[in-house]
């Protein structure tokens, strides 16, 4: 008869009635705020009652959860087996087409750009404190 009664199960429900009294309080001071002029409280005074609500729907939902798993059930409904093209009634999808990028075969020859880069790189390493200004290999923009 434990379930959820149980010592850290009644800190939960306390905590969850606090944060929802709480979000129901801050709602009504908004009210309050919004009815003696300051606009901007009105968005407030729904958004509050929100929050209060979002906090009994996790409540509810993580009791349903504990619920489940004491009594062996699955936490997650089973996926139905996806239905192909050949079933009857089935979807018709589209796919999006996927591009790859063909990339000429190289001779294996250097490659100036890359020994450039690799160049950069390895004055970087050796000289840490340096801003990229500093490189002397840059080549001045146009």
């Amino acid at each position: 008869m434990k379930g959820l009664w149980t010592p850290s199960w009644m800190a939960r429900h306390l905590l969850a009635i606090v944060m929802t009294a709480t979000c129901l309080a801050l709602g009504w001071w908004q009210f309050s705020r919004a009815a003696d002029g300051n606009s901007v409280s009105y968005g407030y005074m729904f958004q509050w009652p929100v929050f209060g609500g979002f906090v009994v729907f996790i409540w509810v939902r993580e009791m349903q959860l504990a619920r489940r798993k004491a009594a062996g059930e699955p936490l997650t409904e089973p996926e139905p087996a996806p239905r192909t093209a050949s079933t009857p009634g089935a979807p018709v999808t589209l796919g999006r087409p996927v591009r790859v990028a063909v990339t000429p075969a190289g001779d294996g020859g250097p490659d100036p750009e890359l020994d450039a880069y690799n160049d950069y790189l390895a004055w970087l390493t050796e000289h840490p404190g340096a801003r990229p200004s500093d490189y002397p290999g840059r080549v001045p923009h146009k």
